[in-house]
């Protein structure tokens, strides 16, 4: 299946965004075939360091079944500026009133206390977290926690190019970016109001400040852009992206039906059509991505093969939401309440508990696609992506 040409506009975004960056402060350029480097890691000393002097992984964090939950993805905002048609029901949703969000200390407080008990990454998730005023002055002050190694964001990118230098400089060292599809008209139509461009300009921003690699993450769904997917390839040829195919999820107010996801194997066989040399590389312990590499590109593709192949044996994840509920499962209606419990004036020891009882509840795997479909959840804005 030959790809699509990318369209004229597009190249004109990448083309002007590639001018931006060489006015700006120099990207360096592997040659092909060498990996990238992280933008912002910690440096290796450290690393031994906290490795060797590493304690005993955490009994509150522990599930019955021995998966430490060393990942802890925190939602910062149910707001959002686009309406994006897999994440948002058309009509919008009713949003918590400001007063039961979690306040900057509040989310401060639960990161250090998660962080004491093992969590050595914190993903930053909405909405859409750049919304949120304090979001620079979280990131700074998640940075100064002590055996915290990586501190990502999940993006829709429309604000991305303008707060991303404050950032950096707080200390952010990930970044996900989320798109769709690489056709403007499209872009509208799949997220409901404009703002292309503005992501495209998001994403070269972060090449530019060294990022890399930048993911890039795309929603698949048959009949609406699986049409793309060797466009978003091409795209890894010369930029240090890690483009992740997502299958497509039910959530509250999606109008998930099965017809409408593109399974991992349907993608992966589309893909090796043109690009048959396209190989798999090693599987990253926890990871949720089945990665692939055409052999001389810059960067890569990965799948999220949430419903046709889970990874649930491997989980280290926890999601805390914006109003302060404890999810151990994304696709589980199970939720426990921290904020209520911080309100209380709980004690650390106290707050433990709570979270133990919840993770050592924590089912072996999610159920079926289609069991899942039929399971009342948040909508993905309310969850945090």
């Amino acid at each position: 299946m030959a790809a699509q040409p990318v369209s004229r506009m597009l190249r004109r975004v990448l083309r002007s965004s590639v001018r931006s960056c060489s006015s700006g402060a120099p990207v360096t350029q592997p040659h092909p075939g060498e990996p990238s480097q992280p933008a912002v890691e910690v440096p290796s000393g450290r690393r031994r360091f906290l490795r060797e002097h590493a304690a005993p992984f955490s009994a509150f964090l522990t599930d019955s079944l021995g998966r430490h939950h060393s990942y802890l993805r925190i939602s910062l905002t149910e707001k959002c500026n686009l309406r994006c048609q897999y994440c948002m029901p058309e009509d919008g949703v009713p949003l918590t009133p400001k007063a039961d969000l979690l306040t900057t200390e509040e989310v401060l407080t639960l990161a250090r206390l998660f962080v004491k008990e093992g969590v050595d990454k914190i993903r930053l998730t909405g909405g859409e977290p750049l919304v949120r005023p304090d979001v620079v002055d979280i990131v700074a002050q998640l940075h100064q926690l002590e055996g915290l190694r990586t501190i990502g964001i999940t993006t829709n990118g429309i604000s991305l190019a303008r707060l991303l230098p404050q950032l950096q400089k707080a200390g952010l060292s990930a970044i996900n970016i989320s798109l769709d599809t690489l056709v403007p008209a499209k872009f509208e139509f799949i997220v409901r109001r404009k703002g292309f461009r503005k992501v495209m300009e998001g994403i070269h921003k972060a090449i530019e400040l060294g990022y890399s690699p930048v993911k890039v993450n795309c929603v698949v769904m048959r009949g609406l852009n699986e049409d793309e997917l060797p466009d978003f390839v091409a795209l890894t040829e010369g930029l240090p992206l890690d483009v992740r195919f997502i299958e497509y999820m039910p959530f509250d107010g999606n109008k998930w039906n099965f017809r409408k996801m593109v399974s991992y194997k349907e993608m992966l066989d589309t893909l090796r059509q043109q690009w048959p040399e396209l190989e798999k590389l090693p599987e990253e312990e926890s990871s949720t991505a089945k990665a692939f590499k055409i052999p001389g590109f810059r960067g890569r593709v990965s799948f999220i093969t949430s419903m046709s192949e889970h990874f649930c044996g491997t989980c280290n994840r926890l999601r805390i939401t914006a109003d302060g509920n404890l999810k151990v499962c994304l696709f589980g209606n199970s939720e426990v309440s921290l904020r209520d419990h911080l309100r209380a004036g709980a004690s650390e020891e106290e707050l433990l508990s709570v979270i133990g009882a919840a993770v050592g509840r924590k089912k072996r795997q999610h159920a079926g696609m289609f069991s899942i479909s039929q399971m009342k959840n948040r909508p993905m804005i309310l969850i945090g992506g």
